[in-house]
């Protein structure tokens, strides 16, 4: 009970390394070892980010396209999301197990390069099978579908593990926010074109809402050439990501080596020295409270997709306007959440802000964030009614505010994890904290099912 009382009182039961008054010496060596910032170096980082999540979005934006390949299989059609969900996450989360334990002689530029590489392969396979193959069965495609989400989500467990690990040797947490404020834009633009793309087709008069105001039947045109597009995009996001992070190894190499390695890997093509191995009981205690506060922000906001799927606007179908109708007030709805998100991780970069010395009140902020799931339950769900008859409710209070504190809050663990470590810990305490964030994606995405049918 005393150790609680210390701790939200901002007694900290132990103190960032940095601080550390045993021995003053190893404040100033760190602090020279941090590389100077670089807006260059920043861009490319949040470019990282954009591509981390971008591969994933563009999996949510061809949705319809998805549906309308299945079309004649009913039981693909309606559970293909579900197995998405679960291949993806359980893959990229036995993927950065083993990763994480791999970080001895690890070469995180390699990883990032092959994640990189994999998706430019597996978007481009996806784009060509918009024009070829048209006559594949639902469960030829299905099972195709399967292997390409197989291979996109190692391509993620690559990416998360590498990028984060990466960027942690920097020593600049500015460049880890700027990682997560990418990852946010990833999930802000497919939104905005997904609700131009519905409301355009309907302002041109292809689809009109039919005359008695109820929801037009059945998922949303498919454009041919959208799904093409959108493919061709994450492809396109890829490569222009691989040249930018090429770069900024270029831009690097001909930096000194540290006797501590407390610098990242700059040589995409030669094997790195033998790093210090970390056992990760060592690292999941100096990170405890930022540990488990990821993993418990992204395991409640992984709530979130499901209920946004099946809340609608609380206006009579007869007054909805076109940006209210399902099929542009579900991607609104994820616009707001989106923002929200990009929001909250932009305030991690305002000093007064920042809560990295206070990680027990973090935590703390992560587990009361499950309140939102009760939120979700005062809306139309199903429109079945709401006992809160507002659609300013449920977007701004309910997917803006929770956006925000995902945003902020997973941030926060993020960058303040390089706080707590040695200076020769902070590549593999990078690796770990994108583990414990897929853990607790995983984890969500199971949760959500039982909260999809309570």
């Amino acid at each position: 009970m005393d150790r609680l009382k210390k701790l939200w009182r901002g007694e900290q039961p132990y103190e960032p390394l940095e601080h550390d008054a045993i021995d003053e010496g190893v404040q100033h060596e760190s602090t020279n070892k941090q590389k100077d910032f670089s807006y260059v170096e920043y861009s490319i980082f949040v470019l990282l980010g954009v591509s981390m999540l971008w591969a994933w979005n563009m999996f949510l934006a061809a949705g319809p396209y998805f549906q309308h390949r299945f079309r004649s299989n009913d039981w693909i059609s309606q559970n293909f999301q579900a197995a998405e969900l679960v291949v993806s996450n359980t893959t990229t989360l036995c993927a950065m197990l083993v990763l994480t334990r791999l970080q001895a002689g690890a070469s995180y530029p390699k990883r990032i390069i092959s994640s990189l590489a994999i998706n430019m392969v597996v978007f481009t396979l996806l784009a060509l099978f918009t024009k070829v193959g048209l006559g594949m069965s639902a469960e030829g495609y299905f099972g195709f579908l399967m292997v390409i989400m197989f291979a996109a989500s190692m391509a993620t467990g690559l990416c998360q593990n590498g990028i984060f690990a990466y960027v942690s040797g920097f020593g600049q947490p500015a460049y880890t926010q700027g990682i997560m404020t990418g990852q946010a834009i990833a999930g802000v633009l497919p939104c905005i074109a997904q609700i131009i793309s519905v409301v355009g087709i309907w302002g041109h008069g292809r689809r009109p809402p039919p005359d008695d105001g109820a929801p037009p039947p059945g998922p949303p045109p498919v454009n041919p050439n959208s799904a093409f597009s959108y493919f061709l995009t994450a492809t396109i996001i890829a490569a222009i990501t691989l040249t930018a992070f090429t770069s900024l190894l270029a831009r690097n190499r001909q930096l000194p080596k540290l006797q501590d390695n407390s610098t990242p890997d700059l040589d995409p093509v030669n094997e790195p020295g033998e790093r210090k191995q970390v056992p990760l009981s060592v690292l999941f205690r100096k990170l405890f409270w930022l540990a488990s506060a990821v993993f418990a922000t992204f395991g409640i906001t992984m709530m979130f997709p499901v209920f946004t799927q099946q809340i609608v606007s609380v206006r009579p179908h007869d007054q909805q306007s076109p940006l209210l109708q399902p099929p542009s007030f579900i991607p609104l709805a994820f616009l707001f959440w989106n923002t929200g998100d990009l929001l909250g991780r932009l305030a991690t970069a305002v000093p007064g802000l920042s809560l990295i010395q206070r990680p027990g009140i973090v935590f703390g902020l992560a587990v009361s964030r499950v309140a939102f799931v009760g939120l979700y339950h005062l809306c139309n769900i199903r429109d079945r009614g709401a006992i809160v008859e507002s659609d300013f409710f449920y977007l701004v209070i309910v997917q803006l505010l929770f956006g925000l504190t995902n945003g902020y809050v997973g941030s926060t663990c993020m960058i303040g994890a390089g706080e707590w470590v040695d200076p020769d810990e902070r590549e593999a305490a990078g690796g770990f904290m994108g583990l414990c964030l897929v853990a607790g994606l995983t984890v969500g995405s199971f949760a959500s099912f039982f909260a999809a049918g309570a």
